[in-house]
């Protein structure tokens, strides 16, 4: 895997991530608004807390990913999931 491969893999593991980490841990504003009962944004969503565990998460995953393909464990090229040369 290149470096530009790897770059973009974590990126797209932190985003999706990110959307996992995001419900934890928050509460909903006390008083709902009186027209449309609607609570709006967390009181306090402490974005630095969790984008600081999206990150670790991220690159847990990222490490996990990264072995299983660059190691001959799941590979297209051999064994039982090799495509079949004509």
């Amino acid at each position: 895997m290149g470096w530009f491969t790897a770059a973009v893999l974590y990126v797209l593991i932190w985003w999706v991530s990110l959307f996992i980490v995001l419900p934890f841990g928050t509460q909903p504003v006390a008083e709902a608004d009186t027209l449309t009962g609607w609570r709006g944004a967390p009181a306090r969503p402490r974005m630095l807390r969790k984008v600081i565990a999206t990150t670790l998460l991220a690159a847990v995953i990222w490490g996990i990913c990264y072995a299983l393909i660059s190691s001959d464990w799941i590979s297209f090229r051999t064994g039982w999931l090799a495509i079949p040369q004509d």
